[in-house]
């Protein structure tokens, strides 16, 4: 969609615009991104938020901040916005690299958010906390969210399950349940996998 590759057949389509009759710089400005792997410079947290708007202001970056939930943790650093972030961000954890990913989303306010695995790699704390964050960031906006772990997508209009590369089912979280096909097996394995998890952690 961003038009980092050009389809080879069919096209893709926003509000019925073919992407490849709008300039890279339009098309770009109202898509945002948050992948597995959060980007992030060895600079500091304001420099990384003024990537997606480089005028913002103090209290626009507390703003998205505050909505994608890392707010409370840039509040208990000593320098605050002006905290380095070290190479790749390592000086954070994963969680709070995807919540200063989000909040820079928050930033940019696209139309359009792609989400690809952006909680693959995160325990169910910090993933609680990023989901929480993502209501923030996807409200009101078209959303295209690539996610293996199903707990992501449960609340989204239309689910498309793929096998290898091809549709096998379209629908709703509820729909797909009660269908008894790939999605709700898959879905049914990593809810066991949660419970047990979190009786293990109960147990020790």
């Amino acid at each position: 969609m961003p038009r980092l590759y050009d389809v080879t057949s069919g096209s893709i389509a926003i509000d019925a615009i073919d992407v490849r009759d709008l300039t890279l710089e339009s098309l770009r400005s109202n898509i945002g991104v948050v992948t597995q792997d959060a980007h992030l410079f060895h600079d500091s947290i304001a420099a990384n938020l003024r990537y997606a708007k480089d005028d913002a202001t103090e209290e626009e970056m507390e703003n998205a901040c505050r909505a994608a939930q890392i707010w409370d943790l840039i509040e208990s650093l000593p320098n605050r916005f002006e905290t380095l972030v070290g190479e790749r961000g390592h000086r954070l954890s994963g969680g709070e690299k995807q919540r200063l990913a989000i909040a820079r989303l928050l930033l940019k306010s696209p139309s359009v958010v792609i989400l690809d695995e952006a909680t693959a790699h995160l325990d169910s704390e910090n993933e609680a906390l990023v989901q929480q964050a993502l209501k923030s960031a996807l409200k009101n906006r078209t959303s295209i969210v690539i996610a293996h772990r199903l707990s992501t997508i449960k609340e989204a209009d239309q689910i498309i399950v793929l096998e290898q590369g091809i549709i096998v089912e379209r629908g709703k979280h509820d729909d797909l349940i009660n269908t008894g096909g790939l999605y709700s097996e898959l879905y049914a394995r990593q809810d066991l996998g949660v419970l047990s998890n979190e009786s293990s952690s109960i147990n020790n």
